[in-house]
């Protein structure tokens, strides 16, 4: 049973509130600054071409034109994992891809300038699809990446980077199996999960060795990093963090707009502000990984996985961002799922013609899993295996070992998960609607109804380092020093709490800087499900440090020992004497102030877990599909905010959700090159009259991670829906589908209604 708090497990309005809802805060497109410029950037037409000419002179030439730049004018600054993608470069690989900046007085002239730039292209051919892009014939968008395939590593995971899951005897496991299943499925054609404010960054220089960076994302100081090791680690970098107006992972990869703005201002002498327009933002910006599986799987009677093997091809797009740490995380990811002694998964990551692939939530995990999951659910199928009984029996226990991102082995610590599944089951009736596999529920003349079930979980809830200070005043007050943004998740004011828990200090009197890599510690940022553990934990340490260290400073005025002392509302006394207090400027003084600080390690030893639940309706003669219910089940150890966990948990459903695999989707013209889908009108969303009857089962079995025994999971709410909806619907159909998303042809084609569809 979850322990009683004061303000810890209970809601509370968020810090931040008043400033949004009344429109004080300060997003980047708010910020003013003196001389700020507009940046615009001129893109490409083409999905594959050598740039021959460019003629920038007109547009140089009109008035408020600050700077035009090509290719010619900038300095070798290269993104992406190894770095190889130039800011500006005289080949195009997407329609989409950066030719030229222009800074102007105004957006619109800036836009007007970007028009009147000629450019004479050389078309060269391009590839789409990833199989296509592997063959030797095929177009190469890279010289030094031969075949179109990346090469492995990302050096801020460890050298050892987790990029093939082998172990074990495959041919044994195969042999001992009484069932083999083996087939393709595809998790791809996956859009941008379309945050509300678009990508955006301001630069500004102070000297030719200090950059200052605003940007629209989820990370400060990754953002700090990234740019730093970009300019060659002879710049100093300063980030600014303010609120974030969503990212759903994907704001971790601004770099290129961040770059276009730090050069524009370079050359002017002037801040320069550069906002994707929503078009930009739909057509250029990152989408979810392209994921196809051809794999085989191998299973017992009593459902023991005896082997698994596959090739997992990973689409990436035009260049990768972080795809080599997405395959690493996935890599992990898929072995907390389904245990099994005998693997040979092998990725690779391809370059194709279309706009990049980049980090989106799931981070990989969800991409491998929605492939492979349905594959093994084919040899559940073949031996007659309820699936929610599959997933318990096989899902992590404590005990249970796994490889993670870093090659290292590493033993679970944390709950059994068992109980929650259970009672997801029972809240959703499972026993009641499970028919077996490829069987409706019920049916009502053209109306059909199924059900299925999936899971997720993450070991990065403990991913990499965090720091904290904070700082006590005389008056009773307390401010946390991090480094963290707001994404939308509430995770700042989540943070305000663990510390006012600790100092026994009214919300009110908790404070937390603005994100600015200047005053603030180390703080990788909010990824990963790592909020409520890693980052909550620096907290907790710097909160508990500051409160010794006042302890310390104060005993004197009490006439007792340091360990003796508690504190409350700003008020010190001896624990157990609560009725002599004095105020903590009596015991410190008024002239001053205590820093306490706070920090975490990587912890890999407790995943969490996702269980999700789903009921849908499918019309035979349309071939639309209705998700009806959605029922998701885990354990949080502790609740730190049941509204802000009830938010995270009903943000299943689109923005890379759920609804991944019924009306999100990028449609790619490979004729043109183009995304036909990148529109507001094509672009779906739900509407509150679709959404479907939502319930969270919730259990608190307190963790082994800070004070507080909680655990995030924020990342795997989305996680498991895909593949349970591909389950239900080929159980209300009566046959398999085998790619998302389930459009109403694919149903059609599926039914033998239309020609065409869902081929394997």
């Amino acid at each position: 049973m979850a322990k009683k708090y004061r303000f810890i497990g209970k809601p509370a309005p968020r810090k931040d509130a008043v400033e949004i809802v009344t429109g004080h805060a300060k997003f980047v497109g708010d910020i003013k600054q003196h001389g700020l410029l507009w940046g615009k950037v001129l893109r490409s037409p083409h999905p594959h071409a050598n740039i021959k000419n460019i003629d920038t002179s007109k547009a140089a030439r009109l008035p408020g034109v600050r700077a035009v730049l090509t290719h010619h004018d900038v300095p070798k600054w290269k993104a992406g994992v190894p770095p190889h993608l130039p800011m500006l470069d005289s080949k195009v690989r997407f329609v989409g891809d950066a030719v030229a900046l222009v800074a102007a007085e105004t957006e619109e002239i800036a836009a007007e300038a970007c028009n009147l730039i000629d450019v004479e292209y050389e078309q060269l051919p391009a590839v789409y699809d990833v199989e296509e892009a592997i063959k030797p014939d095929a177009p190469q968008l890279y010289e030094q990446f031969p075949g179109n395939i990346l090469p492995r590593g990302l050096p801020f995971f460890g050298p050892e980077l987790l990029q093939e899951v082998i172990m074990g005897d495959v041919d044994q496991g195969f042999q001992e199996a009484e069932i083999i299943s083996e087939g393709t499925y595809a998790f791809e054609n996956i859009p941008n999960p379309l945050p509300y404010e678009p990508p955006g960054a301001i630069a500004s220089w102070d000297g030719p060795d200090t950059l200052n960076v605003w940007v629209s994302g989820q990370g400060a100081y990754l953002d700090r990093l990234s740019v730093y090791y970009t300019l060659g680690r002879k710049i100093k970098v300063n980030a600014y963090g303010g609120p974030c107006g969503g990212s759903y992972g994907s704001k971790g990869m601004s770099l290129p707009v961040v770059l276009y703005s730090a050069i524009l201002a370079r050359v002017t002498g002037r801040p320069v502000r550069v906002c994707l327009s929503k078009e930009e933002h739909l057509n250029t910006f990152a989408l979810r990984l392209g994921s196809r599986i051809h794999g085989r799987v191998g299973m017992k009677k009593d459902g023991t996985i005896t082997a698994i093997s596959g090739d997992w091809l990973i689409n990436t797009g035009y260049y990768s961002s972080a795809t080599q740490g997405m395959v690493a995380v996935g890599c992990g990811e898929v072995q907390l799922a389904l245990r099994c002694n005998n693997w040979d998964l092998r990725p690779k990551v391809i370059c194709t013609n279309r706009c990049a692939s980049g980090i989106v939530r799931g981070f990989g995990g969800q991409e491998l899993k929605c492939a492979l999951l349905p594959i093994v659910t084919e040899a559940m199928e073949k031996l007659d295996i309820d699936p929610f009984e599959f997933f318990k029996k096989n899902y992590i226990r404590p005990g249970d070992g796994y490889y993670w991102r870093d090659s290292n082995w590493y033993v679970y610590r944390g709950a059994e998960y068992s109980k929650a599944m259970d009672k997801g089951a029972e809240a959703f009736r499972w026993s009641k609607k499970w028919r077996g596999w490829l069987k409706p529920t019920s049916v009502d003349g053209s109306k059909r109804r199924g059900v299925g079930v999936g899971v997720h979980g993450n070991g990065d809830t403990g991913e990499d380092t965090s720091e904290a200070y904070v700082r006590l005043d005389p008056d009773g007050t307390a401010t946390i020093y991090s480094s963290i943004c707001e994404h939308g998740t509430g995770q700042r004011s989540c943070l305000c709490k663990m510390v006012a828990e600790v100092l026994q200090l009214p919300l009110e009197h908790i404070n937390i800087t603005d994100s600015d890599t200047r005053i603030s510690p180390y703080e990788f940022g909010p990824a990963g499900s790592r909020g409520t553990y890693a980052i909550g934990s620096a907290a907790i340490a710097a909160a508990e440090d500051a409160k010794q260290k006042l302890f310390a400073l104060s005993a004197h005025a009490l006439n007792a020992k340091p360990e003796d002392l508690e504190t409350e509302d700003g008020m010190l006394f001896i624990r157990g004497n609560p009725e002599n207090r004095i105020q903590w400027r009596r015991g410190m003084g008024v002239d001053s102030t205590v820093l306490g600080f706070g920090r975490f390690e990587a912890d890999f030893t407790l995943p969490n877990f996702m269980m999700t639940f789903v009921e849908v309706e499918v019309d035979t003669e349309t071939g639309k599909v209705d998700l009806l219910r959605v029922v998701s089940a885990t354990d949080v150890g502790q609740i730190i905010d049941p509204y802000m966990l009830e938010n995270q948990l009903n943000g299943c459903l689109g923005s890379a959700g759920i609804d991944s695999a019924l009306i999100e989707e990028s449609v790619l013209d490979t004729n043109t090159g183009r995304l036909l889908t990148a529109n507001m009108v094509d672009y779906k969303w739900r509407t509150f009259a679709e959404l479907p009857e939502m319930q969270n089962v919730i259990l608190e079995t307190p963790f082994p991670s800070h004070r507080f025994g909680a655990i995030g999971i924020g990342e795997i709410a989305t996680a498991p829906g895909p593949s349970a909806v591909l389950m239900a619907v080929s159980n209300a159909i009566g046959t398999r589908l085998h790619s998302y998303p389930i459009t109403p042809d694919k149903v059609l084609a599926a039914l033998g209604k239309i020609r065409g569809g869902d081929e394997k």
